[in-house]
């Protein structure tokens, strides 16, 4: 491919940004890349007002697996290299363009354990201790050593195959911008993601009694490789890239990324997608996140034919949280996941009724139930209605709430933990309500712990599924495919609380969220499975035998047909023996992107 230069935000010396230099495949011959990239850049540099050495703004060679390095430039150097390398586009690119696309293992798949050792990379996450994950912590904590610029090296050797689940992780932040110099997960996210792609099998697992059962994830006996390269502010695009050229390197099987951007951008524009290519040419396939920006149509993230992008679908089991009130009248709302049990009936108040007027609060503001909006002599050991679902109801807490009742037209499908119970009902049920508490002078409430029930309709893909076509080559259908993605159970830090909020308490080794960061992965593990009953195949024989054994989805539930769930939803023990695969390699992608030219 030919050469590129992505602009990344950052930029401390002066008027210097950095930049990606993307320059397709390694040279040829006994050339040394990281010469070859300190020679570009002091020749880019030469001018009578700088006599610095280039390598003081050389950041990063990637010369593991394709060509290209991460430099301070300024404009003028940029276009010099652009017009005197022929490169074919210089543009800027901010650091969060990417981010984890997230909001257990569900009995959809039950499938076999694989002898095989197939090594499969999670670009994201990284792991927590226990999770069903066969970590041994002192081992893992022997492999981390430190690198005088501050970033963590791993040396991919001495640790022993049989004996461990991950073989290996490292962390990025080549602008230096990271939280803690760890690869270890302190989000949740990426063990999330991890244990659900090749987590063993666990018995007894749940969220706090919550969708119990046993955990496992696609395909158990394989292992993990884990490139951390997402902070608190998002994903750098040098991070990216780094962690591809180490993973196609280190000689992985599947990658899985559960990262996406914001927005869609050119095959080559778009650093996931030269990242994708390369794993490709090498043999290996890369399972995306699809976005969680649906149901637009045309909003699909990541959609390049060499990957496997996927949506999300629901699975068979929802969620249900109950209120009670006084009156005996019940409602019931989808969207809370309430691990809490609170004995007998509470006193129940509406929140615009009990303003904080000493910190200038009124009744029209305090029926929103912000933070510091509430009396808490009025509000503490009662349940509040509120007139918005907002903060997680971290202001009905604050001021020393039992729990809240709040309202939700929007958000279906999905369930979210919260710090306190909180059932999260229609406008019409929160209205009768507040009718109940101007009934009585002694309104009273109970909220009841989550249960499970059967969701009738499902699969089908949720609302917030990125939808496709692919939006720079729209004759492309997307996603590729659904995979479950919503309400599913999987293996979750201990660093943190469930929630992060003060004064939850919570710790969890598992935990129930959605996004298509939790399809994907479903999809890396089937890839994983089908790959070790044919390890010869190519990314493109993996992709198809995934989608022509694809189970129909029902039009009545998806609209949107296949621009929601592309081939269907996802069925491994098809996928395993398709007997028919369509073909594809390296030359038919150029191809098709010269193509487009």
């Amino acid at each position: 491919m030919g050469n590129l230069i992505i602009g990344c935000s950052g930029g401390t010396h002066k008027d210097r940004k950095e930049y990606i230099v993307y320059m397709g495949d390694l040279p040829k011959g006994q050339v040394s890349a990281s010469s070859l990239h300190a020679n570009l850049l002091q020749e880019a540099k030469k001018s009578p007002a700088v006599n610095s050495s280039a390598s003081e703004y050389l950041l990063h060679s990637y010369k593991r697996s394709f060509n290209g390095f991460v430099a301070k430039l300024t404009e003028e150097e940029s276009k010099k290299l652009s017009t005197w390398m022929g490169l074919c586009l210089c543009f800027q690119m901010e650091r969060s363009n990417s981010s984890p696309q997230g909001h257990g293992t569900s009995s959809a798949f039950p499938w076999n354990l694989i002898e095989q050792l197939l090594k499969v990379t999670l670009l994201l996450g990284c792991w927590t201790l226990g999770s069903g994950l066969s970590l041994i912590v002192s081992v893992m904590k022997a492999l981390v050593h430190h690198h005088p610029n501050g970033r963590a090296l791993v040396n991919p050797h001495p640790i022993s195959l049989a004996t461990s689940k991950i073989i290996g992780a490292k962390y990025y932040g080549l602008d230096g911008r990271i939280d803690s110099p760890s690869p270890r997960d302190y989000s949740g996210h990426g063990t999330h993601t991890a244990s659900t792609a090749v987590g063993n099998v666990v018995s007894g697992a749940s969220l706090l009694g919550l969708g119990a059962g046993t955990a496992r994830g696609g395909t158990p006996s394989a292992r993990i490789a884990v490139y951390k390269i997402c902070w608190g502010d998002g994903c750098s695009d040098a991070d990216i890239l780094a962690a591809f050229d180490d993973a196609i390197a280190d000689g992985v099987d599947i990658i899985s990324l559960s990262v996406g951007g914001f927005s869609a951008l050119d095959y080559f524009e778009d650093s996931i997608a030269i990242g994708a290519f390369h794993s490709m040419k090498n043999g290996v396939l890369t399972s995306n996140a699809g976005g969680n920006r649906g149901p637009v149509n045309a909003s699909i993230v990541n959609f390049s034919p060499w990957s496997l992008s996927v949506a999300a679908s629901v699975i068979d089991r929802k969620f249900e949280t109950l209120l009670q009130l006084g009156n005996n009248q019940t409602y019931e709302g989808e969207l809370p996941l309430n691990t809490f049990e609170m004995n007998g009936m509470v006193p129940l108040i509406y929140g615009g009724d009990a303003p904080n007027t000493s910190a200038g609060s009124d009744a029209e503001y305090a029926r929103y139930c912000y933070e510091g909006s509430l009396n808490k002599s009025l509000v503490s050991g009662k349940i509040v209605l509120c007139d918005q679902l907002s903060d997680l109801g971290v202001g009905a807490m604050s001021a020393g709430a039992l729990g809240t009742v709040m309202p939700n037209d929007v958000y279906t499908d999905v369930s979210f933990v919260f710090p306190l119970p909180i059932p999260v009902l229609d406008s019409n049920s929160t209205s009768k309500v507040h009718e109940y508490i101007n009934s009585t002078s002694t309104p009273t409430a109970n909220i009841q712990k989550t249960r499970e029930a059967k969701n009738e309709l499902a699969p089908y893909v949720v609302w917030f599924s990125s939808r496709g076509p692919n939006p720079i080559t729209t004759d492309i259908l997307n996603p590729d495919i659904a995979a479950p993605g919503v309400n599913i159970l999987a293996a979750w830090t201990e660093a943190y609380s469930l929630t992060g909020v003060r004064g939850d308490n919570r710790v969890v080794p598992y935990n129930i969220i959605s996004g298509t960061s939790m399809a994907c992965p479903h999809a890396s593990g089937a890839a994983a499975y089908v790959k070790s009953f044919n390890p010869t195949w190519s990314p493109a024989a993996i992709k198809s035998a995934l989608m022509t054994t694809a189970t129909p989805m029902n039009p009545k539930t998806n609209t949107d047909l296949e621009f929601a769930y592309g081939a269907g939803q996802l069925n491994p023990l098809q996928a395993a023996n398709p007997g028919l695969v369509y073909d594809a390699e390296e030359a038919d992608y150029i191809k098709f992107v010269w193509a487009r030219l």
